[in-house]
Order: structure tokens, then C-alpha cells, then sequence
């Protein structure tokens, strides 16, 4: 069982930057691949971006690519979301994710566990 802990959320504006961290429980949080997703009032949940579990290969959705970066520090047992230039169309809930297979993935059907969300709010 791993459970996750989102923080790092809150309001900026446009423009802005936003760092996220979710916190894992359990002893082999490098075996899993650990994902972001978001969800926004009255849509579906969306996938944001993922990681392998010992680091160094990721993926993004478009919407974000060049904008976000996923890290992970697995020694902390910690991964991160810092997000930069945020627009108004990034506000949601951002949940945290892990799948109990190192490979990445990006659909919210092959992750495991969730955290509860953390909301970012982006003001324009």
C-alpha cells in the first residue's frame, strides 16, 4: 500500500510559477512510476505528465510540454511538479499518482494509488 500527499498548491497569476510535491510512503518508491494529473470543474481527469521509476525518462501532455518538468528524488521518497508560465487554463486539481511498474504511463487506468489534490488556482 503507498499512500501519497500532495502540496505545494495555491493562487498566482498569469505568468506565474507553481511548485508541487507529493510525498510517498513505503520502502520501494523507486519501483514505481509516478504520474500528475488535474482536473478542472465540469472535465474529465487529464493527464499532465509521468516519470520512471528510477528517474530520467518522462513524458508530458502537449498542453504543458516546455512549461512543466516532473522530477523525482527517490532518496526523499518525494516527486515534484514545478510548473512555470501558468495560465488561467491550467487551474485544477492536481492529483498525484503512482503504478506499481517502473515504466511510465499516461493514462489514469494504469496508476495504482492517488492523493487526495492539491488545487492551483491560476488568475489572469
Amino acid at each position: 500500500q503507498v499512500q501519497l500527499v500532495e502540496s505545494g498548491g495555491g493562487l498566482v497569476q498569469a505568468g506565474g510559477s507553481l511548485r508541487l510535491a507529493c510525498a510517498a510512503s513505503g520502502r520501494t518508491f523507486s519501483s514505481y512510476a509516478m504520474g500528475w494529473f488535474r482536473q478542472a470543474p465540469g472535465k474529465e481527469r487529464e493527464f499532465v505528465a509521468t516519470i520512471r521509476g528510477g528517474g530520467g525518462s518522462t513524458g508530458y501532455a502537449d498542453s504543458v510540454k516546455g512549461r512543466f518538468t516532473i522530477s523525482r528524488d527517490n532518496a526523499k521518497n518525494t516527486v515534484f511538479l514545478q510548473m512555470n508560465a501558468l495560465k488561467p487554463e491550467d487551474t485544477a486539481v492536481y492529483y498525484c499518482a503512482a503504478r506499481s511498474i517502473i515504466i511510465e504511463a499516461v493514462t489514469a487506468g494504469e496508476y495504482n494509488y492517488w492523493g487526495q489534490g492539491t488545487q492551483v488556482t491560476v488568475s489572469s
